[in-house]
């Protein structure tokens, strides 16, 4: 499954989000941790699903 990442910068500051999922976004002080980030929160998101799913 292929999800579309949209980052932007805003400041000092790096925002990323992934728009097929809501939910899953998160900033950081450069653009490779954003990338980071929302790896991991797009794991964690989909852990919790197929958790509920059962």
């Amino acid at each position: 499954m292929q999800f579309t990442a949209v980052y932007q910068k805003h400041g000092k500051w790096h925002l990323g989000w992934v728009e097929e999922v809501p939910g899953v976004n998160t900033q950081g002080r450069t653009r490779k941790e954003t990338e980071e980030n929302l790896k991991e929160a797009l794991q964690l998101v989909r852990q919790e699903m197929e958790t509920v799913a059962g």
